[in-house]
């Protein structure tokens, strides 16, 4: 296949020197001296240091020209740059399928990406899906095995794109609950900060496992509240990426809340990250929905008033520890 990969951060650049092995890639950047860099070092210093780009691979900053003759375009640029990108995909008048791989929820509207995605162009809505799971950029490069979920409303395309973007080391599972697989995707990301924190303030591997344990009932009662299936959050896109992200140090959300924990500002903290660690953005939305839905989300407003209302980190996580005590519901 042809591919336009719509974003040159660690997760676009990954995916580009993977599915490279198998198929024409062309990876674009809205900054075009980001491209020339990328074009004349053959790396992307940026963001994906360490990792040579395939000499098949092209980089252009040009949409038009990266969307020319492809089969396919996949979306990983921030959640906040979706819609703008998506814009300009409807403007361009482009009309082969795409899929996303961004995870979060929209800041202003709160809106899923496939809810983005249908506002700005429902015309594509029967051709496209969102591709998500347990996935660190850095292994993926590498070509370590991975796998992760394609999830569409349309199971003839889920199935057919799935097997042409499968391989042994980059197993492709199907799906048709797109807000499940979404919602899984966004709120481990909060979810992630919070043990990030609890590791920080030391309070051990038994906290990180409860943590990460009622995490997943938080995700998976607005999963449910938004209409995703219980499957999902048992699967890849729930369980599996709340693991990853809960526990591997290559999180950025669990930086985040390392480094909460050690007295940093949050302006420092993304400062220093120097990349988008998305559940700093998402909290609030996920509050929101909660409340919305009179669903109780106690660790998410714990990170909210850690992140937001400049409650200390240790303060917050003791009044989550002193919670009423109550049965475990399942």
């Amino acid at each position: 296949m042809r591919i336009a990969i719509l974003g040159a951060g660690a997760w676009g650049s990954a995916l580009a020197i993977n599915f490279s092995k198998k198929h024409q890639i062309t990876l674009w950047t809205k900054d075009p001296a980001h491209a020339q860099e990328m074009n004349e070092d053959r790396i992307n210093r940026s963001f994906l240091p360490g990792h040579a780009l395939p000499s098949s691979l092209e980089v252009t900053a040009e949409l038009p020209k990266a969307l020319e003759n492809v089969d396919l375009a996949l979306l990983v640029v921030p959640i906040a740059g979706l819609r703008e990108t998506v814009r300009m995909i409807a403007l361009s008048k482009f009309r082969e399928p795409i899929i996303w791989g961004c995870k979060g929820f929209e800041s202003e509207s709160s809106r899923l990406p496939h809810q983005v995605v249908a506002e700005e162009f429902p015309d594509i809505l029967t051709n496209c899906g969102v591709l998500s799971g347990p996935s660190f950029a850095e292994e993926v490069a590498l070509g370590l095995p991975t796998a992760l979920t394609l999830a569409s409303i349309n199971a003839e395309f889920s199935r057919y794109l799935a097997s042409e973007l499968h391989s042994p080391k980059l197993r492709i599972y199907t799906s048709p609950d797109v807000v499940g697989v979404e919602t899984g995707g966004a709120v481990k990301n909060v979810i992630t900060i919070a043990a990030g924190i609890s590791d920080g303030i030391g309070f051990g591997h038994n906290a990180r496992a409860a943590l990460i344990t009622r995490g997943l009932m938080e995700i998976t009662r607005l999963g449910l509240g938004l209409g995703g299936s219980m499957n999902t959050f048992m699967g890849l896109a729930g369980v599996g990426d709340l693991i990853l992200t809960s526990t591997g140090d290559l999180s950025r959300n669990r930086q985040v809340g390392l480094m909460l924990a050690a007295g940093k500002s949050l302006q420092d903290i993304l400062d220093e990250l120097g990349h988008v660690a998305e559940g700093v953005y998402t909290a609030r939305s996920v509050l929101q929905l909660g409340r919305q839905l009179n669903i109780e989300m106690p660790i998410t407003q714990a990170v909210c008033s850690i992140l937001h209302d400049g409650v200390a980190a240790r303060n917050a996580v003791e009044v989550l520890l002193n919670r009423e005590q109550k049965t475990e519901i399942y």
